[in-house]
């Protein structure tokens, strides 16, 4: 079943099988936004219950070798599994490292009562498609002082804290610095290179996971502040070619950082659960997002804006928030290769 052609319209006439609902969860799931398109997830399903796993064969072991950014990227995916159960429906119970002995057992979700989702779930729902990480500038346009208002309460209802960066320039300017500084010592990393590249595949690629040329522009854009995004083509060339029309210097947009009270793997699936549910809520207002991890792979940097710019909460996410006519277009595994 396409979950974006077959979607539910309040409970189901129909009931249906739990082979159908696992794979129209694990479909809205595959969907979440992971470091470098990795996907190191893998779902398992029984009756009226499904669990997500972390692959470690996909976890970036250069970059993320305790598997901080893996855990995220699972949390997001989990937060898309809730969304979809509700737009069937179902009430999702979900426990969250329920077995000590199984470290990648990310979660386990179980249901069995039905009542009919309401209207915002649908929305969540029907933003799981067409959420798309952005790796630019954007346009000029302020954002709502609506959603401004409530992205920091969604994060919160899944245990995270996000901070929005909307008059204090010089705290902007500093997060734009940070990221910078990661962004060079990654590059001068010759391992952390190869890593990067090998989930960067070229335009000629059947690939259904990394980073491919359609997801970011040929050109790095320059933003004020700047800040520096991954260079995903390595030299090549790669990307989507810039738009005459656009200026040569746009905005960052509204800057945030998503943070946690305690830096452990529960709390890192946390944030991947706040982080896909700001992602989501944003998108409802035609908001797109880029998402920097660039200083948090770097021990001493992710240290120093815990010390200097979180107020000691740990840095789990370094977002930028605007307005985009662009559209990127990224790729993901059927179901089939991750549902088991």
């Amino acid at each position: 079943m396409d979950i974006f052609e077959g979607r539910s319209e309040g409970l189901q006439a129909e009931p249906m099988t739990s082979e159908e609902i696992a794979r129209f969860v694990a479909g809205a799931a595959v969907n979440a936004p992971s470091v470098h398109n990795t996907q190191p997830w893998r779902f398992h399903h029984g009756e009226h219950e499904m669990s997500i796993s972390a692959n470690n064969e996909r976890q970036l072991r250069v970059a993320d070798p305790h598997g901080r950014e893996m855990m995220i990227s699972c949390g997001a995916a989990l937060f898309n599994m809730r969304v979809a159960l509700r737009d069937l429906g179902w009430v999702p119970k979900a426990r969250v490292l329920p077995d000590h002995e199984l470290p990648n057992l990310v979660a386990r979700v179980t249901w069995d009562q039905q009542v009919p989702p309401l209207d915002y779930e649908k929305e969540l729902f029907d933003q799981i498609a067409k959420r798309r990480t952005h790796r630019g500038g954007f346009d000029s346009t302020g954002l709502p002082d609506d959603l401004l208002a409530t992205l920091p309460e969604q994060a919160a209802k899944e245990g995270a804290t996000l901070s929005l960066v909307t008059r204090d320039r010089q705290r902007a300017v500093a997060l734009a610095a940070v990221v910078e500084a990661g962004d060079y010592a990654l590059r001068a990393n010759s391992e952390r290179a190869k890593e990067e590249a090998r989930w960067a595949p070229g335009p000629s690629s059947h690939r259904l996971d990394g980073v491919p040329p359609t997801a970011y522009p040929a050109q790095a854009e320059r933003t004020e502040p700047s800040f520096r995004g991954r260079d995903f083509a390595h030299g090549h060339g790669w990307g989507l070619p810039p738009d005459a029309e656009e200026p040569l210097v746009r905005s960052a947009g509204v800057v945030g950082l998503l943070t946690t009270s305690v830096d452990q793997p529960a709390d890192w699936i946390d944030a991947g659960q706040a982080l896909q549910r700001v992602l989501l809520v944003a998108s409802s207002y035609n908001v797109a997002a880029a998402l920097h991890s660039q200083p948090l792979e770097i021990p001493l940097l992710r240290d120093f804006i815990r010390g200097h710019l979180s107020g000691r909460a740990y840095p789990q996410m370094v977002l930028r928030l605007g307005a985009t006519g662009e559209q990127a277009v990224s790729v993901r595994r059927p179901v089939d290769e991750v549902l088991f």
